[in-house]
């Protein structure tokens, strides 16, 4: 069974690399960190400040994830650094989230959603995602959201 576990870590790895995504690291000591300016452009590129979507893993990484929406909030060298979207309200359930260490918040609807429903941000996993991964140009989040959304995100990772 350690074997399978092991097998199928090392797999979803493998994915997530051929999918250019991976969970971004800490920035290192002295380091100026991300590039978080807001600069969404009508031009089908995703840029910071506009919701896309990209395949998505699953936090146990075994290799499962899915289509989803993302908050490009900024950049690393040459890979976007995003945010997950979600319409599902994590307020009914806001204790079980922070147990297991998961925390988001509110930003409304958008025309990132075709139904018009609210949305809330994960504010504590970062993803590194490769410009060519990224599927589609959602939409633009206006700059008070966005940087309502950065600044929180900061305060909960800590750069």
């Amino acid at each position: 069974m350690a074997n399978q576990t092991r097998l199928g870590r090392t797999a979803a790895r493998a994915l997530g690399r051929l999918l250019g995504l991976r969970r971004a690291a800490a920035p290192a000591p002295g380091s100026t960190g991300p590039d978080l300016d807001y600069r969404p452009r009508d031009d089908g590129r995703p840029d910071p400040g506009e919701v896309v979507w990209a395949w998505v893993p699953y936090d146990e990484g075994d290799g499962r994830g899915k289509d989803r929406p993302v908050l490009v909030i900024g950049r690393r060298g040459n890979q976007l650094l995003g945010l997950i979207l979600t319409s599902k309200d994590h307020d009914r359930d806001a204790a079980d989230e922070a147990r297991h260490g998961r925390t988001w918040t509110d930003i409304g609807s958008g025309v990132w959603d075709s139904r018009g429903r609210p949305s809330e941000v994960r504010l504590d996993r970062l993803l590194v995602l490769d410009p060519a991964t990224v599927r589609r140009e959602g939409a633009a989040l206006d700059r008070a959201r966005f940087d309502r959304v950065v600044a929180e995100a900061r305060r909960i990772q800590g750069w």
